[in-house]
């Protein structure tokens, strides 16, 4: 039961992008195009699911047994950035058009807070190592849904008539926060 908490928690209750605001640059970065952003969601996917395996490994076994906590930031950080490298060499192999697609955003992994704050948050939460593990998973799945959805809304977009001036970021902010707006109602849930 408790693990069926933590994920409708994380997907829709306390979703990272539209409740707790981390990731917002890919977000609105990678959100102009549907499959640029399910290729995005699959990348960060990978790395939250894995650096949270990492850092939750090397909190555990490294910083709190030498008690170094101090140093957690910055470890996390170098970890990111080396599963982020991994990533990219994976993709460049798989899938050149994905690479292509997400040009410069998939180096942007390596900042995405998102993927830093899963890590930080499931410390901070006192999770063992499997919800950690489901509660990334969950904040993936949220991280996806959120960057899918206003993807579809922002392709439903450049059909409409928008005025001059609210055309691009202007009306991109509007439509994220009436989107962060229809996820507060799932805040009754859990």
């Amino acid at each position: 039961m408790e693990y069926i908490l933590i994920i409708i928690s994380a997907i829709f209750v306390n979703n990272i992008v539209l409740a707790k605001f981390l990731g917002i640059c890919p977000f609105l970065g990678v959100s102009n195009k549907v499959e640029t952003s399910i290729g995005m969601t699959g990348a960060v996917a990978f790395v939250m699911v894995i650096a949270t395996i990492v850092t939750y490994l090397i909190q555990k076994y490294v910083l709190d047994a030498f008690g170094i906590q101090f140093m957690q930031t910055i470890t996390f950080i170098l970890v990111i950035a080396s599963l982020v490298q991994l990533v990219e060499i994976i993709l460049k192999k798989v899938s050149p058009p994905l690479y292509q697609a997400l040009g410069i955003f998939l180096p942007l992994i390596t900042t995405n807070c998102a993927v830093l704050g899963v890590a930080i948050l499931t410390i901070q939460n006192d999770f063992n190592l499997m919800e950690g593990v489901v509660y990334a998973l969950a904040n993936s799945v949220g991280f996806g849904l959120a960057l899918i959805i206003f993807a579809g809304l922002r392709e439903h977009l450049d059909l409409m008539e928008v005025p001059k001036g609210m055309k691009g970021v202007p009306i991109a902010f509007i439509v994220a926060g009436l989107l962060a707006m229809a996820f507060m109602g799932f805040s009754g849930i859990v």
